[in-house]
């Protein structure tokens, strides 16, 4: 997790559109939001985040494949603590790994 996130930034998502799907609404929490084709819109308070992505090729390594996903982060009318607060959630719930 970061301790900073821009007005805009960029993130490749180890994962298939199909669940990053599954995932977003919990991501998002209790905020309303819309899904479209390859994106989303989402209301924070009295600001906004704009999500859009597309399918990259995969990651080889080896004989692993792992699917990329390429995601644009947006937000308008937030300050830096409000940034921070939305991706520190979003960050917990798009988290995945093995221990």
């Amino acid at each position: 997790m970061q301790s900073f996130y821009e007005e805009r930034f960029e993130r490749e998502m180890g994962c298939t559109e199909v669940e990053w799907l599954r995932w977003l609404p919990d991501a998002i929490g209790d905020n309303h939001w819309k899904l479209q084709a390859q994106s989303a819109g989402v209301r924070i308070g009295d600001g906004a985040l704009g999500l859009k992505w597309e399918v990259g090729a995969p990651r080889v390594i080896g004989l692993v494949q792992i699917p990329r996903l390429l995601v644009s982060f947006r937000f308008a009318g937030l300050d830096d603590a409000q940034r921070y607060a939305f991706m520190k959630r979003f960050d917990l719930y798009m988290q995945r790994g093995g221990g």
